[in-house]
């Protein structure tokens, strides 16, 4: 699935609410590798933090996890 949602793509962004490192990013990129599908990609997610507590808005604020944080790492990738 990975690979046929990949192909013919400009960019790849995973998109995860807990720490990217052994999450749904590390599965697809290690697909893409092993393929040797050339195509940018980026994982977007919790990056070395210890968590929190709080409600469910002010943790996405927190850890850039809102939609608008989510835009910005695509167009980030596509420039």
């Amino acid at each position: 699935l990975v690979l046929s949602e990949a192909k013919g793509k400009k960019a790849v962004v995973t998109f995860e609410n807990h720490g990217v490192i052994g999450g749904l990013g590390d599965a697809v990129a290690s697909v893409l590798a092993e393929n040797a599908v050339a195509v940018p990609f980026k994982r977007h997610g919790i990056v070395e933090q210890f968590g929190q507590v709080g409600t469910a808005d002010w943790l996405q604020k927190e850890f850039k996890l809102t939609a608008s944080d989510l835009e910005e790492t695509v167009k980030g990738l596509l420039a």
